[in-house]
């Protein structure tokens, strides 16, 4: 049997574990980028519901103001309409304000996604630019070299995803606070 021939299966089990990895993490990064359309989707969504509400709002106001401009009577009624319908402008203003705080938890997502392809990268780089693992010395024992290059890949992958398993969140919101995974 040929050195060749018996490393076959170490070689093929290292890129085996750095296909895995590459798996996963590339699979993280489509989820983060579903994630971030969704959250597009209800901030813009939320958005347009808000200024519509706030259009209708004002609407309803200058109708109130115009009734009270045509007639003297009513003044109390008017007023209160008037308290009312302030009110309600009120709270779909802070509608459409806790639809932009949307826009902290997307930056989040994005820039998650962003780390996590550089780490990936990062992690790929091992195999060429790492001074202990990129030269085999013509003695070296190869199975012992492709054991450490594996060890070297999840140990980055594992340190990887433990620096990006942070969930993502937005606080202080009209509706409460709000946080991803």
């Amino acid at each position: 049997m040929t050195t060749t021939t018996s490393l076959a299966p170490r070689l093929q089990d290292v890129l085996s574990s750095l296909s895995e990895h590459g798996r996963l993490h590339l699979n993280e990064v489509e989820t983060d980028l579903v994630q971030t359309n969704l959250l597009l989707q209800e901030a813009i969504t939320k958005l347009g519901a808000s200024f519509m509400a706030i259009h209708s709002a004002i609407q309803a106001q200058q109708q109130i103001v115009e009734r009270v401009l045509a007639s003297a009577q009513g003044m109390e009624e008017a007023s209160r309409s008037l308290r009312d319908n302030a009110a309600e402008i009120g709270v779909h203003v802070n509608d459409a304000v806790t639809g932009l705080q949307f826009q902290d938890m997307t930056d989040q997502l994005i820039s998650r996604t962003l780390q996590r392809v550089v780490g990936f990268r990062d992690v790929l780089e091992i195999l060429g630019t790492d001074g202990d693992t990129a030269a085999v010395p013509a003695d070296a024992d190869l199975s012992a070299f492709l054991d450490r290059i594996k060890v070297l890949l999840e140990k980055e992958s594992v340190g990887l995803d433990q620096v990006l398993r942070k969930a993502v969140g937005q606080t202080h919101m009209e509706s409460g606070d709000i946080e991803l995974f």
